[in-house]
Order: structure tokens, then C-alpha cells, then sequence
């Protein structure tokens, strides 16, 4: 095992470069699997929050900008992983300090809990509505719910037994992304022919009540890729050039952020006011086996989840595998998905902005286009630190303050500029 050449102990797997065997993924590889974690029933669910809120026109530029600049964010941080060959927790230590970056790492750890509970539940509430609708066979109370959740995260758990490059290679690639499009193609098709019937100039010009402008909109849509900047890193080492890391991220993902937000525009445009984004992809003709087939790709979801942060909680505790905590993490999202309950995910994706938006605009600044120290041997990086948590401040105020500028953008911009203006202060 190599060893720090300051103190000859052996380095933490998870804060070092990974080894050249190791890289294999192509950017075909990259691009199916971000294509496959952008696909998701929660998505289309943060896609309907953005009408009747914005207007269609606003909506759409939102989605198209939106899914730009946050897939532009994961891609770039792909590169860096890819080149530097470290985790996500190890840019977090070479930024931040060996000491301070525990903070975000905890952080981003908590975060990926939160998202495993939201997919276990989205894919328990999609399999009693689907139960329901095929078989007549009621699974929506206490104890069917319950089962759903189990079998689901019975499943989360066998596939974390694995190897993830395997996973990635052979599963997601050669067979998971081609259902999952033919099953967002159905789906186009179907919500599609009824907003022709509608009348597109209708839909088009169809005003919004206020609520929600274009910046604000626009950091909704954000919010969902910038939930994955803590992730990136992880798959991105296991590149073959930075080059296809990126390519292939930026690809993969906008399409599918594009696709999914507005199908789950088109969807909440024709679909009764009161009737949930399930229900009314089980009444499109088809959609029972279009559905079943997203349902299943949402497990890949959670999987990316877990896997990521076993591999941050490694970092902090090596004692066990990453594959040990990945068990048993996938247990405990489990045991919270049995106990709370689903609800409006628009707050918690807007806080997990405001968290690491400023924390990669300061990673980018400072090691975006430097050679990266895989070991840090200063506990604390004061300044870069202090950059963060100002962001954090910033974001927080524009949110409240100011709604209609956005925030993401000018927090993002002020910490990428400190940082980089700063990156010699160690």
C-alpha cells in the first residue's frame, strides 16, 4: 500500500490517486451512466413544480440554461477527478484542509442518505400504485408499504454487493439505458399527442401566476445536477483521459435533465390539477409498462447514492470496506424510509445548493486547472474555508432577500473568483 512520504504511515484508499488498472471506463461508459442517474420518477416530479409557477416560456428556458450550466459544473468537475484520479473526499481534503474537509464530507454524506430515503420511497409509492392498477392487489397500507420498501432495499443491497464498475459496464450500459429510452420515448409520445390536441400556442403562451421567475426557476433546475457534484468524482476517476470524462458527462446528463424536466412539464400542462405524477403516467396508454421500466432504472439512482458515500464515510473510517458501509448504508436508508414520510423536496434541494455550490465554486478556483497535493499536510486551509462558508451566507441571502436575481449563479461566480484569487494563501 503506499505510503505519505511525510510520515511513512499507509495512505486512506480514498484520499489517494487511483491506479491505472483500475481506470476503464470509456466516454460511452460516462455518458450511459450519467444518462441513466439523470433519468428518475423524482425529476419529472421537481419538472412539474416549475408550472404553473413560471410560465411555459419561462420554464423551458430554465430547463434548457439550467441543465447547461449545472451538466457544464458536473463535467468539469468529472475532468478534474478523472485527471487527479482522487474521490470527491479527497478534492474536498486537497481544498480544504485534512481537518475542515470532514465537514463537508459529513455533510455530503448526510445528503446522499436524505436522496437514497426520497428514491426508496419514490420507487415503494410507485410499486403500490402500479400493484393497484395491474392486479387490483392494495399495497398502499402500513404493511404493504412496508414490504415494497424491504424488497427494494433488498435489492439496493444485493447490487452493492457487487463490483461497480461491472455494474456500470455490463448493466447499465448494455441493457438499462436502452428500456429506459425506449420507455421516455413512450412516454414523449403519449403526453406529447395530448398537448398537440390541447394546442401548442396554448401551452406555449400559457403565463405562470408569479410565483417563480426565470433565475429562480432556473435554480430549481440547477439543484438537481448540483446534487451530484459530490458524486461525480467517484466514477470519474475510474476514466480512461479527463477528455472523455467530461464529454461524456456533460452528454449523458443534459439530455437526460433536458428530457425529464420537460416531460415532467408536459405531464403536470395536461394532467388534472390534483392528480400526482404517477397516477397520471399510469393513465397514458402504456404507461403501466413505461413506468415499471423508469421504476427499475431508479434503483440505479439510489445505488450511485449509496456507493458514493460509502466511499466519503471510508475516508473518515477506514476500519471497514467500502463495501461493508455500502450494506450499511443501504440498511439504514432503508429502516428511514419505513418511518418518514415523502414531502416537498423543492426546500431540500434548494439547502443542498446552498451547501455545495459555493464548496465546488472554491474546489474549481482553486485546484480546477492546478496539480493536486493528493495529501494534504495542512489541517485547516483558513481562507478557502472562510470562502465557503460566505457562499453559503450569500446563497442563503439571495434565496430570501432577493428570489427573483437567482442565487446560484452570483454564488457560484463571487466564490469561483475569491477562490481562484486566493489559491496561493495556504
Amino acid at each position: 500500500m503506499p505510503t505519505s512520504p511525510a510520515t511513512d504511515t499507509p495512505l486512506n484508499a480514498a484520499l489517494r490517486p487511483i491506479a491505472a488498472s483500475e481506470r476503464v471506463f470509456s466516454w460511452h461508459e460516462h455518458a450511459s451512466l450519467w444518462f441513466s442517474l439523470g433519468v428518475g420518477l423524482l425529476v419529472m416530479q421537481v419538472g412539474a413544480y416549475l408550472v404553473p409557477g413560471a410560465s411555459s416560456r419561462d420554464a423551458a428556458l430554465a430547463i434548457v440554461l439550467g441543465s447547461l450550466l449545472g451538466s457544464g459544473l458536473l463535467a468539469w468537475t468529472a475532468q478534474l477527478g478523472c485527471n487527479s484520479g482522487l474521490t470527491s473526499a479527497g478534492l474536498m481534503h486537497a481544498t480544504y484542509g485534512s481537518l475542515f474537509a470532514r465537514l463537508p464530507v459529513l455533510l455530503n454524506v448526510a445528503q446522499l442518505i436524505g436522496w437514497t430515503t426520497f428514491e426508496l420511497v419514490i420507487m415503494r409509492d410507485g410499486t403500490a400504485a402500479i400493484s393497484q392498477k395491474s392486479f387490483g392487489l392494495a399495497l398502499d397500507g402500513p404493511l404493504g408499504l412496508a414490504l415494497c420498501t424491504l424488497v427494494w432495499g433488498g435489492v439496493l443491497a444485493l447490487l452493492l454487493s457487487g463490483s461497480m464498475t461491472r455494474l456500470v459496464r455490463k448493466i447499465i450500459g448494455r441493457y438499462g439505458l436502452p428500456l429506459v429510452i425506449a420507455s421516455l420515448l413512450w412516454l414523449s409520445w403519449q403526453f406529447g399527442a395530448q398537448l398537440q390536441t390541447r394546442g401548442l400556442d396554448t401551452f406555449w403562451n400559457h403565463p405562470g401566476d408569479g410565483s417563480m421567475g426565470l433565475l429562480s426557476a432556473m435554480d430549481l433546475v440547477i439543484g438537481m445536477p448540483v446534487s451530484w457534484l459530490p458524486l461525480v468524482a467517484d466514477y470519474a476517476r475510474h476514466g480512461k483521459s479527463g477528455r472523455g470524462a467530461a464529454g461524456g458527462t456533460m452528454l449523458g446528463y443534459t439530455v437526460a435533465n433536458v428530457w425529464c424536466y420537460v416531460l415532467g412539464v408536459v405531464v403536470a400542462s395536461v394532467s388534472a390539477p390534483d392528480i400526482d405524477l404517477v397516477a397520471a403516467l399510469l393513465l397514458a396508454q402504456g404507461g403501466l409498462i413505461a413506468l415499471s421500466l423508469i421504476l427499475v432504472d431508479e434503483i440505479d439512482n439510489a445505488y450511485g447514492d449509496v456507493y458514493s458515500a460509502a466511499v466519503s464515510t471510508y475516508s473518515m473510517r477506514p476500519n471497514w470496506s467500502v463495501r461493508r458501509w455500502s450494506l450499511a448504508l443501504a440498511l439504514l436508508c432503508t429502516g428511514l424510509a419505513l418511518v418518514l414520510p415523502m414531502r416537498s423536496i423543492e426546500p431540500f434541494l434548494l439547502l443542498l445548493s446552498s451547501i455545495f455550490v459555493p464548496l465546488y465554486g472554491v474546489i474549481l478556483g482553486r485546484i480546477g486547472h492546478g496539480v493536486i497535493d493528493s495529501v494534504s499536510r495542512q489541517k485547516v486551509h483558513y481562507v478557502a474555508a472562510a470562502i465557503w462558508l460566505l457562499g453559503i451566507g450569500l446563497y442563503q441571502a439571495l434565496t430570501n432577500w432577493a428570489p427573483a436575481w437567482g442565487a446560484t449563479l452570483p454564488t457560484l461566480a463571487i466564490t469561483f473568483v475569491l477562490a481562484r484569487l486566493t489559491r496561493q494563501l495556504r
